[in-house]
């Protein structure tokens, strides 16, 4: 009895004294969070109540202790923005199990956290962490590691083969140097996730890999990877997903694949896979996802995959894929998505597709399906939101429910031989912004129920069989952009209520039968860029107030109209855009052939030469007031010290920085290190003391400007505080935009020096300089040879990346408003950067149509046209410029070149060459193997799509993306079949 005693009162002492040890480790530990909470910086105040008091830290937000020993074990914060590093302080923590910090905006490099061996779960996925990986041996219980989307780089790690515990590994999204996946790895038994996208993995698929028989979750996607699918992957028993998208991978996919019966997901896209898609797929019946899209495939569709259970989604476009779709597809499942087009399909639509009601995307056009759409699809099809078919063969009627699609917001029918007309069923179009029913043989009237449809922003209607008149409904359309019923039979008049359409950018209602006036209401369209109304038969003068609008296309030829027509219209249009109206008359014309020279009375000539000479005399006053002022300021200067106090550099930091501000300005003057001059700045190359190399960009002072400042302003004092302040702005602008923004295809800015003489913006090095000179000085400026076609499509592709980056993943949208060659970076592998954000704008997101303002600086030959008469640029004027830059690609020419002629540039040139009717082949680069011909001509159609003279006809930069990677050389060789080809070179050529 008196052991059993001893023993409780044994243990009661060592259960107070664990507690008391726990209760005096609080304040330490307390004091151990908040250092890491100042290296955190917390801008925000988000970790507000880590303050000591008697419960901290337990309470805290974010902090997780243990119950008996009061011991914190977990810290989880996300989506916090803190905005500072992570300190290997945190490791003191000697409980520790658990870090949790996605989403926290963390920068700096990761420290060696070699003391907490205690760490099962690390996860700092989506943060701004830099610099090489530190050795992770130590950390033996880790058993998740997370570190995607950071900027991780130098080599991968091979320290973590040391983790035997590791179950999950997800090190997707960094800038790792391109590489194998090391061997050492091998040694990870109990992996159940590897996640490794987009790391620069290159190689094959290593074999190690099939005796992780645990693992269930395999992306090795976004790579560089070569060699074909082994047949071993039957090894991963367990596996549910698999992807391995956008690689180099080439050869059949394995019948083996059929083995893993627990697949949910397998994507293979965008590689170089031959051969037929396998049988056995249709073992995998627990498939949800398949994934084939932009291969070489060939063959026919097995019908098994038609039985699948659960397949929900099949992308399998631009392969060339014969035969028809499994009958029974959709029949069986909840299928939601299918995208097959592009390929030489042919036969009937599967009548079943929708039958489980959760249809969403039906994508199967430019194929060669022929029958007519079943009647089916109007009942079962309703879930809907896009629905094309465009570019086949398919006939008949239309079933009255396509119409009148609920939730669609596409539905393209163009280029078949549908007949019979548009259903009143539109009405129930609610969702409905593109109606595309060209090129078919539709007729019947446009009806009234149309103007139901009320999201409508396209109808793009022309070359069909359409009657009667354009309903007066259609004013009821606030959102329609553009309206294309050129080439029908329409007739009556032009209503009036087509101005109440405030958001029409085109209008071509040509070669119709239009009758009467031009609705004077056209002119109370302050959106409307394009007007056709050509080849009708209207009648009456012009309305005045056309002339008003900012038109950049208009063409009124082949009426009965009579009047004079207004000088600001014959500036949008040449002369000929008003012939065939013998009742035109203008008062100077060029070309009597085309439009006769207007009567003048003799007072109006007489006033028009006093506005003449009352113009001389206002000009020459102008003159002699503005050589005064510039007297003046050089006197006033010349009795003005020129010199200003130095300052010590002010260092605004975006990045860890392994330099001091003393180290980059004492080598920055010397001639020798320039790599280039701008109109406002210029670029050094600085080698700094720890062998790292950075660009330097030195905007210039007001004393390297005094000249051409003296010219412009009233005194020294005024002049100075102009070109600081201009000189200010450019750095600010480029400021604001780098060091909010981090794509590995937007320059990387390190930081911002500034002091009263220089305004100096620090960057990564580019060591194969700019675009330009990697083109016209035989490829790499060393006299090697000319870039070749896969690395001219690298650069395109990167540059449309970080384009795309900046309209559609930054919140506010960015415009860069100088896209060129020289402001697109190459590094050592030809990765390219976008650079110069000096004249870029954040679209506020009050603003519709992300209109900037008028300060646009650009440059000539990349200027969209719309500038000319709107002093404005959105989005899609960087889309243009981007257009040049892929046609300088493709040409080999630079933008203005003497060839071209005067006042013209390479947009005008590659249209004149098209118009004329040369082969497309003709303007191609001669300089480089022609063995990339037609993917160069795909990257033309691209080009020629962005260089539009209509803003709203020219692609996204999202969309610009995802049709090149369509055009990757890598995934469209030429082992595809001639009928392939033949079908590729006649959409080319009807394209252009």
């Amino acid at each position: 009895m008196e052991q059993i005693v001893l023993v409780w009162i044994l243990g009661f002492l060592s259960l107070s004294l664990t507690l008391i040890n726990g209760v005096r480790a609080i304040p330490q530990e307390a004091q151990i969070l908040l250092q890491m909470k100042d290296k955190l910086k917390d801008p925000h105040d988000a970790l507000n109540n880590w303050k000591e008091s008697i419960d901290a830290p337990c309470n805290w937000d974010g902090i997780t202790c243990d119950n008996q020993t009061g011991m914190v074990t977990e810290i989880t914060l996300e989506s916090k923005s803190l905005n500072g590093s992570l300190d290997a302080v945190i490791c003191s923590l000697q409980s520790l199990e658990k870090i949790h910090l996605p989403f926290t905006n963390l920068n700096g490099a990761l420290p060696l956290m070699k003391n907490c061996s205690k760490l099962r779960y690390l996860n700092l996925t989506t943060n701004s962490l830099s610099g090489t990986l530190p050795d992770f041996s130590p950390l033996k219980s880790l058993q998740v590691l997370d570190l995607t989307t950071n900027g991780f780089s130098g080599q991968f790690p091979e320290s973590l083969g040391n983790l035997p515990e590791l179950s999950s590994l997800n090190l997707a999204e960094n800038d790792f140097a391109a590489g194998t996946i090391p061997l050492k790895l091998a040694s990870l038994k109990k992996l159940r996730e590897l996640y490794l996208a987009d790391c620069n993995l290159v190689g094959e698929i290593p074999f190690f890999i099939f005796n992780f028989t645990d693992l269930g979750l395999l992306d090795l996607s976004d790579n560089f990877l070569n060699g074909s699918i082994p047949k071993e992957i039957s090894n991963l028993k367990k596996l549910y997903q698999f992807f391995l998208f956008d690689n180099e991978l080439s050869g059949s996919i394995p019948p083996e694949l059929g083995n893993l019966t627990l697949l949910q997901q397998f994507d293979a896209s965008q590689n170089s896979l031959t051969g037929s898609i396998p049988e056995e797929v249709g073992n995998l019946k627990e498939l949800v996802i398949l994934g084939l899209k932009i291969n070489n495939l060939s063959g026919q569709i097995p019908e098994s995959i038609g039985e699948l259970p659960n397949l929900q989604s099949m992308s399998l476009y631009q392969n060339s894929l014969t035969g028809p779709l499994p009958p029974k597809l959709g029949s069986l499942s909840k299928f939601n998505t299918m995208d097959v087009s592009q390929n030489l399909l042919n036969g009937t639509l599967p009548k079943d597709i929708c039958k489980g009601g959760n249809m969403q995307y039906f994508l199967a056009l430019e194929n060669f399906f022929t029958g007519n759409l079943p009647q089916s699809y109007g009942r079962d099809c309703q879930s809907l939101v896009r629905f094309r078919v465009n570019n086949n063969n398919l006939k008949g009627k239309v079933p009255d429910g396509i119409w009148g699609l609920p939730h669609a917001n596409i539905i393209d029918l163009s280029s078949n031989e549908f007949v019979g007309g548009i259903s009143p069923e539109i009405r129930n179009a609610k969702n409905l912004s593109e109606l595309l029913i060209y090129g078919n043989r539709f007729s019947g009237s446009l009806v009234p129920e149309i103007g139901m449809a009320v999201q409508l922003s396209k109808i793009e209607a022309h070359n069909n069989r359409f009657t009667g008149s354009l309903p007066k409904e259609i004013g009821n359309l606030s959102q329609l952009n553009a309206l294309y019923l050129q080439e029908n039979m329409l007739e009556g008049s032009i209503p009036a209520e087509i101005g109440l359409c405030d958001s029409l950018s085109v209008i071509n209602l040509a070669g119709n039968r239009f009758e009467g006036s031009i609705p004077a209401t056209l002119g109370s369209i302050q959106s409307l860029n394009s007007l056709n109304l050509s080849n009708n038969e209207l009648s009456g003068s012009i309305p005045a107030s056309l002339g008003l609008l900012m038109l950049s296309l208009i063409d009124f030829s082949n009426n009965r109209l009579v009047g004079r027509v207004p000088n600001s219209l014959l500036r949008v249009g040449d002369w000929q855009k008003f012939s065939g109206n013998p009742g035109l008359c203008a008062e100077n014309s060029g070309r009597s052939d085309f439009l006769r020279v207007c009567s003048v009375s003799k007072a109006k000539q007489e006033a028009k030469r006093v506005e003449l000479l009352a113009g001389f005399i206002v000009g020459l006053a102008m003159s002699i007031l503005v050589i005064g002022l510039l007297l003046t300021c050089r006197y006033l200067r010349n009795q003005t010290d020129l010199k200003a106090e130095r300052l010590s550099w002010t260092v605004k930091a975006f990045h860890n920085l392994s330099f001091d501000a003393e180290e980059i300005s004492s080598v920055l003057l010397r001639k020798e290190n320039i790599i280039g001059t701008g109109a406002s700045s210029t670029v050094y190359r600085v080698d700094l003391p720890n062998n790292e190399v950075v660009a330097v960009k030195q905007f210039w002072t007001s004393n390297k400007m005094e000249d051409d400042a003296s010219k412009l302003e009233n005194c020294h004092h005024a002049k100075q505080n102009v070109f600081r302040e201009h000189e200010n702005r450019l750095a600010k602008a480029e400021v604001e935009t780098l060091g909010t923004i981090r794509h590995k295809n937007i320059v990387k800015l390190y930081c911002y020096l500034s002091n009263s003489d220089s305004s100096l913006l620090v960057y990564e090095y580019m060591p194969k300089g700019n675009l330009l000179d990697a083109l016209h000085s035989s490829g790499d400026g060393r006299g090697g040879h000319p870039l070749d076609w896969p690395a001219r499509y690298k650069i395109a592709l990167g540059t449309a990346k970080g384009l795309a980056y900046l309209h559609h993943d930054c919140s506010p949208a960015i415009v860069h408003r100088d896209v060129k060659t020289t402001n697109i970076l190459l590094d050592n592998f030809y990765e390219a950067k976008v650079a110069d954000f000096g004249v870029s704008k954040v679209l506020q997101a009050s603003s519709k149509g992300g209109n900037t303002g008028t300060a646009f600086v650009g440059t000539h030959g990349y200027i969209a046209p719309e500038y000319a008469y709107s002093l404005k640029v959105t989005e899609k004027s960087d889309v243009y410029s981007f257009g040049v830059v892929l046609l300088e690609l493709i040409t080999g020419k630079r933008s203005i070149e003497p060839e071209y002629g005067e006042n013209r540039d390479i947009v005008d040139w590659i249209s004149c060459k098209i118009s004329s009717k040369e082969s497309a082949v003709d303007v191609l680069d001669s300089k480089i193997s022609m063995s990339f011909e037609m993917e160069m001509i795909k990257v033309l159609r691209i080009a020629i799509s962005c260089v539009l003279k209509l803003p709203s006809l020219r692609p996204t930069m999202r969309e610009v993306v995802q049709m090149l990677v369509d055009a990757d050389p890598c995934s469209t060789s030429n082992s595809n079949t001639g009928l392939k080809q033949e079908k590729d070179s006649k959409h080319v050529e009807s394209y252009i």
